[in-house]
């Protein structure tokens, strides 16, 4: 399968490689699929989902990032039906998802409600702060659908002194579950008491997930 191409920038970069790459081993989409990403920006997650999945549905709230996302999909080779749409999630969603992505934090506990009550089958969550993880985790197991919490970080190697030293990259939490009946009755999650609240940059951005 050929590299994701994105020759058109957003202010938010995209997610990795190696992100990307835990992520499509989480959400495990197939041909039967309906993928659903909150929060599109790029869309570097948009199009490794539409060489997977059969439908691809993004949502993202601002044009322009949304042009970005349209721009970058026409730039590579997709085998899905795409859908992008300019809308703020929870409004937006489709009730036929199989599969959820949030990028970010911004409105996640609405949308994570939207999950429950639609049924989607995989949800992974990307966080890049400790706090928002641990309230976000916290939704996950009051609704009873947290699986497992992944935390990981990735370091590339570059040239020091003639031998290689390695630049790391801030951490990731990834946070995945599960909505679907099944899963339900088994009982996964906890219940705790309290509302996490969503971080916000000063124009309103949530950050956490951060690059898409």
């Amino acid at each position: 399968m050929s590299r994701v191409s994105l020759p058109h920038d957003a202010k938010a970069g995209p997610t990795k490689p190696e992100v990307r790459a835990v992520l499509a081993s989480k959400l495990a989409l197939s041909e039967s699929d309906h993928f659903v990403e909150v929060g599109s920006c790029t869309g570097a997650v948009t199009i490794e989902a539409a060489r997977r999945a059969g439908r691809v549905t993004a949502l993202e709230r601002k044009a322009g990032r949304l042009d970005v996302t349209r721009e970058n999909l026409a730039a590579n080779d997709t085998s899905a039906a795409v859908e992008l749409r300019e809308a703020e999630a929870p409004e937006g969603l489709p009730d036929d998802a199989d599969a959820l992505f949030l990028g970010g934090s911004r409105n996640y506990e609405a949308v994570l409600d939207h999950a429950v009550e639609t049924g989607v089958d995989r949800i992974v969550m990307n966080v890049s702060r400790l706090e928002v993880a641990g309230a976000a985790t916290e939704a996950f197991r009051e609704r009873d659908i947290l699986e497992e919490v992944v935390q990981f970080q990735v370091s590339h190697g570059y040239e020091l002194a003639g031998a290689t030293s390695f630049d790391s990259e801030n951490p990731v939490y990834m946070l995945v579950g599960s909505a679907s009946a099944d899963v339900a009755a088994d009982g996964c999650g906890g219940t705790s008491g309290g509302s996490p609240s969503t971080a916000e940059t000063a124009d309103g951005n949530a950050v956490d997930g951060g690059e898409r």
